[in-house]
């Protein structure tokens, strides 16, 4: 599965943020960090922050704070804001017939269920659970990569 950038963006600005709960982080701050646009970046805390995901705080000090609870959020809570991942729409048959039909039918059925298993998992899968996985696999450290 392919995310946008947007999505990429959301996902790495919400673990910096639930990673480090009693710091605001500033848009720059985040951006830098992960080497993206500031202004690109703006406009995804932006939603997050309609979603109460985050919230926002004007001023000397301010910034983004983890609003969400780590243990309870999912990747899906996240995901579902920039991303449209729900069963795909099968086939009519339009204007085939017979076999080429069946194979578009039956294509379409193994799609839908690959979407199903990454929305299950999506939604299993907490921030709590990927900030535990990211600190494994830095040796303890927050991560400090470049999305996507």
């Amino acid at each position: 599965m392919k995310l946008q950038k947007n999505t990429l963006f959301a996902l790495c600005s919400v673990l910096e943020a639930a990673s480090r709960p009693d710091e605001a982080l500033s848009t720059a701050e985040i951006a830098r960090r992960y080497g993206i646009s500031p202004h690109h970046l703006a406009k995804v805390l932006r939603a997050l922050a309609r979603a109460r995901i985050v919230e926002s705080a004007r001023g000397v000090g301010g910034g983004y704070r983890f609003a969400g609870n780590a243990r309870r959020l999912t990747l899906m809570d996240v995901v579902q804001l920039f991303e449209h991942i729900g069963a795909r729409e099968r086939p009519r048959g339009g204007r085939r017939r017979g076999g080429a039909a069946a194979v578009e039918r039956a294509l379409a059925t193994v799609l839908s269920e690959i979407d199903e298993i990454a929305k299950a998992t999506l939604q299993s899968i907490t921030i709590a659970t990927l900030l535990k996985l990211v600190a494994r696999q830095t040796g303890g450290e927050a991560a400090r990569t470049r999305p996507g």
